[in-house]
């Protein structure tokens, strides 16, 4: 395999572990569940999430090794080049065919642990597979480099981040004031003005 596929492959190990490490501390996991009560917001919310971050490294991947940039490169398999979008479409089989023996469905008989990764894995197939969407009719190499591609990416790009910005916005809102306590420990207004009079009857 190409440095390219395998730098890939493990940006998209690391980033979906670290997702589910995060998920897995038990405040992080609270907050989640509390703003984002609905099942399938959050499978919809983790696919976002997990769609955005492979989009962006792929298409970073794909620009290094168009240049010939460094050591990446495309990857060639008896002389055939295999698109990303290959693994996209077996990814997404691979998912598909694990909620088809419920694996992951979300229900209530099913792992939490699964059910996020299986959601994650979504996003990330899917991500994989849009990408090339320019060679899923026309196959020829030239075409995924046209000047349509800058304004695809775009509206990939921005409507990922809308995704995960309306299916988690109470939870990303939580977690800024989790990581910012600052803002959750000043006193209001009425509270200082009754702790002034309390020291004054004093």
């Amino acid at each position: 395999m190409s440095p390219t596929t395998w730098l890939l492959a493990i940006s998209i190990i690391v980033a979906t572990a670290a997702v589910l490490l995060i998920l897995y501390i038990p405040r992080v996991g609270e907050l989640f569940h509390q703003h984002v009560p609905d099942r399938p917001r959050r499978r919809l919310f983790l696919a976002a999430v997990g769609f955005f971050t492979t989009f962006t490294v792929a298409r970073l991947l794909a620009f290094l090794a168009s240049r010939n940039i460094g050591p990446f490169r495309y990857l060639y398999i008896g002389g055939t080049h295999v698109h990303h979008l290959v693994w996209g479409i077996l990814l997404l089989l691979a998912v598909g065919f694990g909620w088809l023996i419920e694996i992951g469905t979300g229900s209530k008989s099913s792992s939490l642990l699964a059910s996020r990764l299986m959601s994650l894995l979504y996003g990330v197939g899917a991500a994989l597979t849009l990408d090339e969407f320019s060679i899923w009719l026309n196959v020829r190499e030239g075409v995924y480099w046209t000047r349509d591609r800058a304004s695809l990416d775009a509206v990939l790009l921005f409507g990922a981040l809308l995704l995960i910005g309306l299916w988690g916005r109470g939870f990303l809102k939580a977690i800024s004031r989790e990581l910012l306590p600052s803002r959750r420990k000043k006193k209001s207004p009425f509270h200082a003005r009754g702790s002034v009079r309390t020291s004054f009857r004093r």
